[in-house]
């Protein structure tokens, strides 16, 4: 670590985009991501809402069989024999026969008995405006459902990447620490030499076992962090937890490229999802605009009809019919509703409008900031690499001086704690450094 930081130090203005093995991880984890997958079901299901809203286009045809049977109810009474058997009586005597015999009165039930209706019912839209700016809104519906998964496409690939520079930063943390450890046993071998020759007391040794015991414990918890941190990596590219997970070392020997802050912002305006659907709700809300003025000033017409047989019984016979229709449906007045409904649609399209204004000042603001962190970042990590060169020329004078006996052993052990943590912080600076790095592309849009 303490090479390649130096090298990050002495060639400062060289530097790469991102590692083609994190191009490779970001590509595996977009493709098996689960999310995306079910947003990329949702488009799909958009697409079969226009197929949907297009067949409205088409006639309708339906087989509408009932068949009904009653009992009680209401009834009339209709004296038929009462009104016809005088002039029956009448008829008989005049013809001397009993050809017109006497009927009884009838009560006819309302509800009809052992009634059958078999028929084919269709309908055809001659003019409708609503089917057609439908179908328009469903295709804007497709537009926002795509920026929905833009937006979860550019979180997904800015996760990946911090969770593959933390686990590169916790391997760099490992070794940092076992390079510590095997100083520590050098020196404890060192050390027990001394009081085997009568050179120096047993503290000596009890003092370095000491501080290996201290660094053990931090080297189990650094190999936790490891472990955790490849699960998480592997959780976000959707693989075992323990599948191992290829360390690019080149990232952190170099400085991320970088732009001026103009050309950043810009991208980011030309990027960014959020205006994507900023886009496509302004489409969705004129193409409602269109739909309500034009319904409320024209009407719908249809054309429709029945074929069919209805009768008491299924005799068929005498019972076919057809029916043929012919409408029209032109809303006149209902206490001004579409006209409240248009200006609300108005003041919608007001409110998208300024809202893109909003984002705009707001993505300029984010961008400007993750700007400036990177840049802050840079110059703390050329801080940090220079205080490396200066624990490291301290403890290799301190380590000179406890050899030649002019020094104590707690010197050593301070001076190579300086080290340890000032490999500690660039290993950490370098990690924040791609980490702003990857914060400045998201916001950016890249």
């Amino acid at each position: 670590m303490k090479k390649l930081l130096l090298l990050l130090f002495l060639f400062p203005q060289s530097g790469l985009t991102q590692s083609a093995i994190l191009q490779q991880y970001i590509q595996q984890g977009i493709e098996g991501n689960l999310a995306l997958k079910q947003q990329n079901l949702e488009i799909e299901k958009a697409f079969k809402a226009i197929e949907e809203a297009r067949s409205n286009l088409f006639p309708k045809v339906a087989f509408a069989p009932t068949y009904t049977l009653a009992a009680g109810g209401r009834k009339i009474d209709f004296p038929i024999g009462d009104l016809l058997n005088p002039v029956y009586g009448t008829l008989n005597q005049l013809t001397a026969s009993n050809s017109f015999p006497e009927i009884q009165n009838e009560q006819i039930q309302f509800l009809p008995n052992n009634f059958q209706e078999t028929k084919v019912n269709f309908q055809l839209p001659l003019f409708n405006s609503d089917i057609k700016y439908n179908i328009e809104l469903k295709k804007e519906m497709v537009k926002t459902e795509s920026a929905k998964k833009k937006l979860l496409t550019y979180e997904l690939k800015y996760q990946i990447e911090a969770a593959y520079y933390q686990y590169l930063q916790s391997l760099e943390a490992v070794k940092i620490y076992e390079q510590s450890s095997s100083f520590l046993h050098d020196y404890l071998a060192f050390n027990q030499r001394l009081v085997d020759n009568d050179v120096a007391l047993k503290d000596v040794v009890y003092s370095a076992e000491y501080e290996l015991s201290k660094l053990e414990a931090e080297i189990a918890v650094a190999k936790k962090n490891v472990n955790v941190a490849k699960a998480y990596f592997n959780f976000l590219i959707n693989r075992e937890s323990n599948a191992p997970v290829e360390g690019d070392p080149a990232i952190f020997t170099q400085k991320p490229l970088l732009s001026e802050l103009d050309y950043y912002q810009n991208e980011a305006l030309k990027n960014r999802p959020e205006f994507d659907q900023l886009q496509a709700g302004q489409e969705v809300t004129n193409t409602l605009l269109k739909m309500q003025e034009k319904s409320a000033v024209l009407p719908s017409l249809f054309v429709g009809g029945n074929v069919g047989f209805q009768g008491f019984g299924y005799t068929f016979k005498n019972q076919g019919y057809a029916l043929g229709q012919f409408g029209l449906n032109w809303d006149l007045y209902h206490g001004k509703e579409k006209k409240i409904k248009i200006q609300q649609t108005r003041i919608q399209q007001h409110i998208l409008d300024t809202k893109e204004e909003e984002v705009v000042s707001q993505i300029k603001l984010q961008v400007a900031r993750a700007y400036y962190e990177i840049q802050g970042a840079l110059q703390k990590m050329e801080s940090v690499n220079k205080g490396i060169k200066s624990t490291d020329q301290l403890l290799q004078l301190v380590e000179k001086k406890y050899k030649n006996n002019n020094a104590l052993y707690i010197e050593v052990i301070k001076a190579q704690n300086d080290r340890k943590l000032a490999q500690l912080s660039a290993s950490i600076s370098a990690y924040e450094l791609w980490l702003k790095k990857a914060e400045l592309d998201k916001a950016s849009g890249l």
